[in-house]
């Protein structure tokens, strides 16, 4: 058995699937490639891939990473040419490596996430870094959102690792964030730019990087 770490980006075509569809999306990719895929034990048979963080809807990526175990060994480069030529517009596999088969879970190894986000520009260059270093200044950050079971409250500020200002150019302002995705829970880019004081959601969220343990 072999297990390939996969880094692949998520463009504008395909940011408003969920992330049940991307994974449907990524088996019918390696079946139509002619991978020889390991699959998982029980009554109901999967193949055995698993993403790092789930990357929510609307939101672009450069940075995923997913692991595939596979039933018979295949080079890294063959891999890549195989599964390249099955995948749609807006999906690029840009790499993959072997991995030991006994290391933890993508996920249990989730640190952060960086995003760049780009925002219409409500505020003066001064007024947001003054905003950026007041949030990082915080001990906490009492913060909730609504689900189909009710309202979850939680400290936003314990989510945020570092924040900082990439550029303002025109009508936008970009800023960067370091968001932990971790046991303690996932930092939205959304939420942090509203506590921000920006009102209106961002033009475009971007995930740049994943860092693990």
């Amino acid at each position: 058995m072999q297990r390939l770490r996969l880094k692949f980006s998520r463009g504008e075509e395909l940011k408003f699937i969920s992330h049940l569809d991307l994974i449907r999306l990524w088996e019918r990719a390696l079946r139509r490639a002619g991978v020889s895929l390991a699959y998982s034990q029980g009554f109901t048979l999967h193949p055995r891939i698993s993403l790092a963080v789930p990357l929510p809807v609307g939101v672009t990526s450069q940075a995923e990473l997913m692991d595939v175990f596979l039933s018979r060994w295949v080079s890294p480069n063959s891999f890549i040419a195989q599964v390249g030529e099955q995948l749609p517009r807006g999906l690029d596999l840009l790499e993959a490596w072997p991995v030991g088969l006994g290391i933890p879970s993508l996920q249990s190894q989730a640190l952060f996430a960086e995003y760049k986000v780009e925002m219409e520009m409500e505020k003066e260059r001064q007024e947001v870094e003054i905003a950026l270093q007041s949030l990082l200044s915080a001990k906490e950050l009492p913060w909730h959102h609504y689900r189909d079971t009710g309202a979850r409250y939680y400290d936003l500020r314990a989510l945020v690792d570092t924040l900082w200002l990439i550029g303002c150019y025109g009508s936008l302002c970009s800023l960067g964030m370091r968001l932990y995705c971790d046991a303690r829970g996932t930092g939205r880019p959304e939420q942090v730019a509203q506590a921000l004081g920006f009102s209106q959601r961002p033009k475009s969220i971007h995930r740049t990087k994943l860092i693990l343990s």
